[in-house]
């Protein structure tokens, strides 16, 4: 009897998870039949103000202190081989490939995804979302598309950010405490750092401002349980956010790996 009590139980969770992952599809069809009727500026610019300007000072202090720390380490690993002059390289092609896109959507994610859930949560409790689709309005078109296209245009945007500050922050701890001349810091950082990178870099935050939209208005929309709910969809949205940053990541970067060897020569050679 335990035993199937437990058996039970497992499958119960199992179908949990497959119901969860229904809704997200579900609910990302709906998004994207609404897209269209996302693009108003008057909805568009006050969430722009909301999860890009107010979050540009978090941004530029976690880049810089993310080129410094790379810095360091990654002089302790070059200085051992007595090329502690390609420093810029090493830094610039973590932080814009990899490190610039994933931490900055990882604080997005931390202040902008958990800020979403809340708010369109507390709608959902204080019967908001009901009275716009009594008076006939789509609250997907309304509220939520507009925050989605927020999410996907300026995660990419805080990136650029990011990256720029991380790369400062790698230079002035390379020239500042550890001597490095800054013509060999950006020389190498120049020339081997191609517009693939970027791209790389940049296609990867697309996507996770992608995830943090769709994560942070599900859980928001489908919140219930009163205030202790509004607290359960904020906090989830961010763990949601956070799994599906670092799956994209993993996938994202295996897929770069496989086109690198094909792309990589030609974006060299039209540097």
């Amino acid at each position: 009897m335990a035993q199937s009590g437990a058996q039970t139980a497992y499958e119960n969770k199992y179908l949990a998870w497959i119901n969860q992952a229904g809704d997200i599809v579900f609910f990302a069809l709906e998004i994207s039949r609404n897209l269209g009727k996302g693009l108003r500026s008057k909805s568009l610019i006050p969430l722009i103000f909301q999860i890009g300007v107010k979050s540009l000072a978090v941004i530029l202090f976690t880049g810089a202190f993310i080129g410094m720390v790379l810095a360091i380490q990654a002089q302790m690993q070059l200085a051992a081989y007595g090329i502690s002059t390609r420093l810029g390289q090493m830094v610039n092609l973590s932080v814009v490939r990899e490190l610039g896109p994933v931490l900055a959507a990882v604080m997005l994610a931390g202040r902008v995804g958990g800020a979403i859930a809340a708010e369109l949560a507390t709608m959902r409790m204080s019967e908001q979302v009901d009275a716009l689709e009594c008076m006939g309005v789509d609250p997907i078109a309304h509220l939520v598309a507009p925050r989605f296209w927020a999410c996907l245009l300026l995660v990419p945007t805080m990136t650029v950010f990011a990256n720029f500050m991380g790369m400062m922050g790698g230079w002035f701890v390379a020239t500042e405490l550890y001597f490095v001349e800054p013509y060999h810091y950006w020389y190498h950082a120049r020339n081997n750092t191609t517009w693939w990178d970027h791209l790389m870099g940049l296609s990867k935050a697309f996507f996770f401002g992608g995830a943090i939209g769709l994560f942070a208005c599900q859980r928001g929309m489908t919140a219930s349980g009163g205030a202790q709910g509004v607290g359960r969809s904020a906090t989830s949205a961010f763990v949601a956010c956070f799994i599906a940053i670092m799956v994209l990541d993993f996938f994202l970067g295996l897929m770069f790996s496989r086109l690198t060897p094909f792309i990589a020569p030609v974006a060299r050679g039209g540097a």
